[in-house]
């Protein structure tokens, strides 16, 4: 059997099932006692993100940095299950939140904290933020998605790469149309795909763009071309790895980050 919580995950999730709405999540807004780092990505899909992890990865292996890399719904115990329900078209947003929250729970009891433990650099592309930004987009209920994930340990970096949504329609449709889920089917926004994936991941931007203070996300301009991109990301996540001072205090400012247009 295969255990999915630790006691004191069970303790947080059960003592803010009744918190109030502005109440802050414990141990997801503490520093965590590891000696890994945590790196994360998020962004809408078409942002670029996961190009620019798997570079980063590749460079820090290079130089002989102790990494590993976790993707969003990747968990051998629940993986098989959500693609088979997206493949039918049968989930609804709150059995979708709930999958991808238990996918979750299990790489991060599993995998990013025995990582951490041994002080290894975790790279996640996407984190709870994705479940944020998109179950609320479908109209799931904040504190009940937010408390979903109170288990959640606050990560050392949070790397949000910002991008129009028309421009990540552009990139997807080079090679493919977006998928049911991506573009937001499942809510009947339109029956036009490519509207719909506008209609959607519009809504999914405007959650992460309430993120950005409050979680302290460090915005990167997707629109750069894409070695601009990872010479921020590795600026940035050196410092973090060097240990500066006060390198992860300070939020990097991006003056070329320009204004989005939907």
């Amino acid at each position: 059997m295969v255990k999915l919580f630790s006691e004191s995950s069970v303790y947080e999730s059960k003592k803010l099932a009744n918190a109030k709405p502005d109440q802050k999540l414990p141990r997801f807004m503490q520093e965590h006692p590891y000696a890994g780092k945590l790196i994360v990505v998020e962004g809408i899909d078409g942002s670029g993100k996961s190009t620019q992890l798997k570079i980063l990865y590749n460079f820090l292996k290079s130089k002989s940095y102790p990494v590993i890399l976790t993707e969003w719904n990747s968990s051998k115990l629940v993986s098989k299950v959500i693609k088979k329900g997206k493949k039918k078209e049968q989930l609804g947003p709150e059995t979708f939140s709930l999958l991808h929250a238990t996918d979750f729970a299990d790489r991060l009891e599993g995998t990013i904290i025995p990582a951490l433990k041994a002080g290894l650099i975790v790279l996640a592309d996407r984190y709870a933020y994705t479940a944020f930004a998109r179950d609320i987009a479908r109209n799931c209920n904040s504190r009940w998605v937010r408390n979903g994930y109170s288990f959640s340990i606050k990560p050392d970096a949070v790397f949000y790469f910002k991008v129009p949504v028309k421009l990540a329609l552009d990139r997807i449709s080079l090679t493919r149309t977006p998928k049911y889920y991506e573009s937001g089917m499942d809510m009947k926004l339109s029956k036009d795909p490519l509207e719909s994936f506008v209609l959607f991941q519009s809504k999914v931007l405007s959650e992460y763009e309430k993120m950005v203070k409050e979680f302290s996300f460090i915005p990167i301009n997707a629109t750069l071309p894409i070695h601009e991109q990872q010479k921020l990301l590795r600026e940035d996540v050196m410092l973090i790895l060097k240990k500066k001072a006060k390198a992860c205090e300070k939020i990097p400012t991006r003056e070329n980050l320009l204004p989005l247009k939907v």
